[in-house]
C-alpha cells in the first residue's frame, strides 16, 4: 500500500507535532496498539481508571492528543480512551476506509471489543461524528450514549461558501506554501486563533495526502433506527456543517435525540470556553 505521506521527513514532521502537542498536555497516560482486521489502531489511554470509559474521536486531519486538549475537562470523572482514526496523520494505520458503508463502525465496534469496554459514552468532533455515528449503524449494543460536537455525516454546508473560505486557501497554501493562505482557512474554520493549529494543519496540508472525498450525510431510515441518546452540540456559525440547520434536521430524524445545544459566535472548531460547555454538558448528564 502506497504510504499517505508524501515523504519521510514530511512524516517525521508530523508525528513530531503529534509527540510534542502530547507531552504539552503533560496528561499521565499509555499506549496501545490494537491489531484490527482494517489495520493497527493507536490508542491513548488517560484520566481516570475507575471511572465509566469514554471514547474520544477527533476530527478530520486530526489525532488523539487534539481530542485530549479538547476533553481536558473530562480526565477525572473517566476513564478516557483516546483513538486515532485510520488514515489520518497520526500514528493508526493508513487504511482508508469507505464513507458510503459502515467500514468505520465495523472499525470502531473491533476497537470497542479489543479494549473489552461496555456501556461505553462516545464523544465525537466534526468527522468524529461520522465515525460515531457509523459505529451506532453497525452495532450500538455495547454503546452507552453519545455526543457529537459539531458532525459530519448530519448535514452539509453551502457549498460554494465552503469553495471559497475553506479549499480555495487550503489549495493555494498547498501551491504556494504562503502562510496567508493557510491563515484564511484557519479564520474561517476556528473559533480563535490556535497556533498549534497552524503549525500542525500547515504540516498535514503540505506533507498529507488528504482524502477530498464529499461527505454524505445520513439517510433517514438509518437514522430512525438508531436507538442509542444523542447529544448534538452545533455551532451557529459553522461554514462547513451549519448548527442551526444541523439541528434541525437532527430533531426530525433522530428518535432519540436528548439534547441540543447551540454555540452562539462559534466557528466548526470550538475554542477553549466552548469546549468547558461541552465538557459540562457531557458531565452533567
Amino acid at each position: 500500500m502506497e504510504s499517505l505521506y508524501k515523504t519521510e521527513n514530511g512524516k517525521h514532521k508530523i508525528l513530531s507535532l503529534y509527540d510534542a502537542k502530547l507531552a504539552e498536555l503533560d496528561i499521565p497516560h499509555t499506549t496501545r496498539v490494537l491489531e484490527t482486521s482494517f489495520g493497527k489502531t493507536n490508542v491513548i489511554i488517560a484520566g481516570n481508571l475507575s471511572k465509566p470509559p469514554i471514547i474520544l474521536i477527533h476530527g478530520s486531519n486530526g489525532c488523539s492528543p487534539i481530542a485530549l486538549e479538547t476533553y481536558v475537562d473530562l480526565i477525572d470523572s473517566f476513564s478516557i480512551y483516546s483513538v486515532d482514526v485510520l488514515a489520518q496523520p497520526n500514528k493508526s494505520a493508513e487504511t482508508r476506509l469507505s464513507m458510503k458503508d459502515d467500514s468505520y463502525g465495523q472499525w470502531m465496534n473491533e476497537v470497542i471489543d479489543k479494549l473489552e469496554l461496555e456501556d461505553v459514552t462516545m464523544a465525537g468532533f466534526s468527522f468524529g461524528g461520522l465515525v460515531i455515528l457509523k459505529t451506532l449503524i453497525n452495532n450500538e449494543h455495547k454503546i452507552k450514549e453519545v455526543y457529537l460536537s459539531a458532525p459530519a455525516y448530519v448535514v452539509n454546508g453551502n457549498p460554494l461558501k465552503v469553495l471559497f473560505k475553506f479549499f480555495i486557501p487550503m489549495k493555494r497554501f498547498m501551491k504556494t506554501k504562503k502562510t496567508k493562505y493557510l491563515e484564511r482557512f484557519l479564520d474561517s474554520a476556528f473559533t480563535e486563533k490556535d497556533d498549534f493549529a497552524q503549525q500542525y494543519l500547515g504540516a498535514v496540508f503540505s506533507h498529507f495526502i488528504m482524502d477530498f472525498t464529499p461527505v454524505p450525510v445520513i439517510k433517514t431510515s438509518e437514522a430512525s433506527k438508531i436507538q442509542t441518546p444523542i447529544t448534538l452540540i452545533g455551532a451557529e456559525n459553522d461554514i462547513i456543517f451549519p448548527g442551526g440547520k444541523m439541528i434541525k434536521r437532527a430533531k426530525k430524524i433522530f428518535p432519540t435525540l436528548k439534547h441540543t445545544v447551540l454555540l452562539s459566535n462559534s466557528k466548526h472548531v470550538q475554542n477553549k470556553k466552548d469546549n468547558s460547555i461541552i465538557a459540562s454538558v457531557i458531565m452533567n448528564k
